[in-house]
């Protein structure tokens, strides 16, 4: 194995740094070899995992969860958490379907509605976390509880039930659909437009990490906020606009879900937003802030598809998933807090 020297700030002589270390640094090499040892897995005991077909149900599975956690890791990179970003998919999804099918609002007028409303929810979960010192866990957890209120008692107090069907009769739905819930044809095999945002997606977040100034700013809220704001980076503004860019996730999650089958219910997203944390982790992000990136995450979140699928083709019992959940959680939380570890002392 060839080292090689380098100069550290700080330091009279140059100091090795062994391949092997620089390879540590990337948060999201852990999961990559993860998802390759699950792909491999599922390929041999299951026939139909890694066909076409397979790949198709599996990739579509993990962007719905990867827009999501990809969002969520900036938060978390950013040293924040938002329990509010799964009930926030059935939320949006809601005001489009209410607004569209009971109210006769435009289709594209009420897409961006929704999406107003969720800059507005984000906006104000940043601004109150940043304002009242509280933990994002308390305030976020408040806005889920008020969120997943608002979709239970007030769609029922205005269509007189919990579930929105019937949208594709609304003018202007497939249109809308195109954009939302279209497939695209790849080795003769449908794919879902939700793997091109996805991949969309984690290619403009990895960008804004780390070729931008935005993407130093929401490592340094994360890594040492007193210092961060002591230099001058707007603490503030960098916070709010991670809220607000889960909250917009959560708007495109529940407009793909949306679109793609025409109806939507109150408890859309509920409980989800454990997974897009779990994902995040697993991708390499650390609990503490100021440690990740947007390709992990998206590897967390194939990792789960992968599983979660690959769980229905070997015909095995669901259940086993919330296991799977649990160890890939400790071991990620174990892996990271050790590569942290070893990355902090080659330094």
């Amino acid at each position: 194995m060839v080292a090689r020297a380098v100069s550290l700030p700080g330091e009279d002589g140059p100091t090795t740094i062994s391949p092997l270390t620089r390879m540590l640094r990337r948060a999201e090499v852990g999961a990559a070899v993860a998802a390759v040892a699950v792909f491999v897995f599922f390929s041999l005991v299951t026939e139909s995992f890694a066909t076409p077909g397979g790949v198709a149900t599996w990739l579509d599975s993990a962007a719905l969860f990867g827009i999501m956690a990809i969002a969520v890791a900036l938060l978390m990179i950013g040293g924040e958490f938002d329990l509010s970003a799964g009930t926030m998919v059935g939320s949006t999804g809601l005001i489009v379907g209410i607004l569209t099918t009971h109210s006769g609002v435009n289709v594209w007028l009420a897409v961006v509605l929704a999406l107003v409303f969720a800059v507005v929810v984000g906006a104000f979960n940043g601004f109150l976390v940043m304002r009242t010192n509280l933990p994002s866990f308390i305030v976020t957890l408040g806005t889920f509880f008020v969120l997943q209120g608002l979709n239970l008692a007030l769609t029922k107090a205005i269509i007189g039930q919990v579930a929105v069907q019937g949208l594709n009769a609304v003018p202007g739905f497939f249109d809308a659909r195109w954009l939302f819930g279209s497939t695209f044809s790849l080795f003769g095999t449908a794919f879902q437009i939700s793997v091109v945002w996805w991949l969309v997606l984690t290619a403009v977040a990895t960008w804004i990490l780390m070729r931008t100034r935005a993407g130093n700013w929401i490592f340094a809220v994360g890594g040492a906020q007193v210092s961060a704001r002591q230099v001058g980076v707007p603490v503030l503004r960098t916070k709010i606009g991670l809220f607000v860019g889960t909250a917009a996730a959560g708007w495109l999650a529940g407009m793909l879900q949306l679109f793609r089958t025409s109806t939507v219910q109150a408890s859309t997203g509920v409980g989800q937003e454990f997974i897009y944390i779990i994902c995040a982790v697993v991708g390499g992000c650390l609990l503490t802030g100021g440690y990740g990136s947007a390709i992990g995450a998206a590897l967390g979140a194939l990792i789960y598809g992968m599983t979660y699928q690959g769980i229905v083709f070997a015909q095995w019992d669901n259940n086993w998933l919330k296991a799977f959940l649990g160890v890939m959680l400790l071991a990620a939380v174990l892996v990271n807090t050790y590569v942290r570890r070893r990355v902090e002392v080659s330094r």
